[in-house]
C-alpha cells in the first residue's frame, strides 16, 4: 500500500480537504475518496521526490527490456493500457514498475503516453519523448519504440567499451599506491631502526627520502585527508559550474590519447540519436535541438545549437556542420550526400556504424599504449623501492666484510 497527499472538495459543505489516504494506486485513492463522497483535485504520492526522484535511476538494460517488451505488444495489436500493464507485471525492477504503474493511471486519465513519461525526466529523456511523441502522432508507436530500444543498446554498449578501457589503468594504479604505502610506513622503518642502532652510518639519499614521507603520511595523515577532502569539494564546484564543464568538455576533446576516442564517441552519439530521430519523422529543427542535448558535450551542443540557427535561415545542415571545428570532416560530408540522395537516415546509420567501430579501434590503440607505460610506471617504482630497502642491506654487509 502507498501513501498519497490529497487535496478534494466536499460537496455537502463546499469546504476543502487536505489529508492523506492510503491505496494500492492513484486510480484507487481517487475511487476512495469517491466512495467518501468526496470530490479529488489533487493527490499525490507522499515523498514522491524520496519514493521516485531520488531513486529513479533506471538501469538502461531495464529500459531497453521495457521498450522492446512495449514495441511487440503494440506490434501485435493490443491496446495500449493492456500493454502497459503486461509489461508491468513482468517488470522485476521495482521503480520501473512503480513509473509504469503511474504511466498507466495518466494514460487511463486520457493522457498520451509521451506527456505521463515525461513526468520521469531521469528516466525517460528527451530523445525518448521526442521518438514516443513522434510515434503517437504517425500511428507507429510500435516502431519508435524498437527504434529507441536499438538506439539504447548501442549507446550503452559504446559507454560500457570506453568505461572497460579505464577501468584497467586505474586498479593498477590504486594497488600501485597500496604497495608503496605499504613499504614505505612498514619495511623501511625496519630497516632505518637497524641503521640507527650503528654508530657513523648514514642512509642512502633515496631511503630517507622515503622515510621522510613515510613520517610525514604516519603522522600528518588526517592533514592529508582533509586536503584531498577540500580539493575534492571543490574540484566538483567547479565541474559543476558552466565555466568546468566547458573545461573538461574541452578537455576530454583535446587531451591525448583519449581525445580521438571521445570525438569518435561524441559523432557516434550525434549519429546515432540524428537517425534514430529522423527515422521516426521528427522534423529536422526539433531533432537537432533533441540531438544536442543527448550527445553529451557541451561545445559540440553549442555548435548543434549554431547550425539550428543557420538551418533556421536556409541553410543544409550539412553546409551548417562544415566549418565547424566540433564536427569532424566526415560528418558533414555524409550527411551531404544523404541530403543529395534523399536517403538522410540510412547514411546517419552508416556514420553511427562508423564511428562504433572506430570507438572500438581507439580503445585497442589506447590499451596498446597504456600496458607498456604502466608497465614502465611499475618498474620505476619498483626499482625505487627496492632501491631504498636493499642499498642500506648492502651498505651494512659492506662494512661487517670491510670490518672483518
Amino acid at each position: 500500500m502507498l501513501t498519497y497527499a490529497y487535496t478534494a472538495l466536499n460537496p455537502a459543505s463546499g469546504q476543502k480537504i487536505k489529508a492523506e489516504i492510503e491505496a494500492e494506486n492513484e486510480k484507487s485513492a481517487a475511487k476512495l475518496l469517491i466512495d467518501r463522497g468526496l470530490s479529488p483535485l489533487d493527490i499525490t504520492l507522499k515523498s514522491e521526490k524520496s519514493a521516485i526522484g531520488f531513486r529513479s535511476r533506471v538501469p538502461t538494460k531495464q529500459k531497453i527490456i521495457f521498450s522492446r517488451q512495449l514495441s511487440t505488444l503494440i506490434n501485435a495489436g493490443l491496446p495500449m493500457l493492456q500493454s502497459l500493464s503486461t509489461v508491468e507485471k513482468q517488470t522485476k525492477q521495482k521503480v520501473l514498475k512503480e513509473i509504469i504503474s503511474k504511466i498507466m493511471t495518466d494514460v487511463e486519465a486520457g493522457s498520451s503516453l509521451a506527456s505521463a513519461m515525461a513526468k520521469y525526466p531521469t528516466v525517460f529523456n528527451n530523445v525518448y519523448i521526442s521518438l514516443v511523441t513522434a510515434g503517437e502522432a504517425s500511428g507507429s508507436l510500435d516502431v519508435s519504440l524498437d527504434r529507441l530500444s536499438t538506439q539504447q543498446e548501442k549507446d550503452a554498449e559504446v559507454i560500457s567499451k570506453v568505461r572497460g578501457a579505464m577501468i584497467y589503468p586505474a586498479i593498477v594504479l590504486v594497488v600501485l599506491f597500496g604497495i608503496l604505502i605499504f613499504m614505505t610506513t612498514t619495511v623501511l622503518p625496519q630497516v632505518s631502526s637497524l641503521y640507527k642502532s650503528l654508530p657513523g652510518t648514514q642512509l642512502p639519499f633515496i631511503t630517507t627520502l622515503l622515510l621522510d614521507f613515510s613520517k610525514f603520511f604516519t603522522h600528518f595523515w588526517w592533514l592529508m585527508v582533509i586536503a584531498l577532502g577540500a580539493a575534492a569539494f571543490f574540484a566538483r564546484r567547479f565541474i559543476k559550474s558552466s565555466s568546468g564543464v566547458i573545461f573538461i568538455d574541452r578537455l576530454k576533446m583535446t587531451i591525448w590519447p583519449i581525445g580521438p576516442l571521445f570525438m569518435k564517441l561524441y559523432m557516434a552519439r550525434f549519429a546515432r540519436t540524428a537517425s534514430t530521430l529522423v527515422g521516426a519523422g521528427v522534423p529536422m529543427i526539433k531533432m537537432l535541438n533533441t540531438t544536442a542535448e543527448a550527445v553529451g558535450n557541451s561545445l559540440i551542443s553549442n555548435s548543434i545549437h549554431k547550425a539550428v540557427e543557420e538551418v533556421k535561415g536556409g541553410k543544409t545542415l550539412s553546409s551548417a556542420l562544415e566549418s565547424d571545428p566540433h564536427f569532424l570532416d566526415l560528418v558533414p560530408n555524409m550527411i551531404s550526400i544523404g541530403e543529395q540522395s534523399g536517403a538522410l537516415e540510412k547514411m546517419l546509420v552508416r556514420l553511427a556504424e562508423y564511428y562504433e567501430k572506430e570507438v572500438d579501434s581507439q580503445i585497442k590503440a589506447i590499451n596498446t599504449i597504456i600496458e607498456p607505460v604502466l608497465m614502465i610506471v611499475v618498474g620505476v617504482i619498483a626499482l625505487i623501492i627496492v632501491a631504498a630497502v636493499l642499498l642500506p642491506i648492502y651498505g651494512l654487509a659492506g662494512k661487517n666484510l670491510g670490518g672483518g
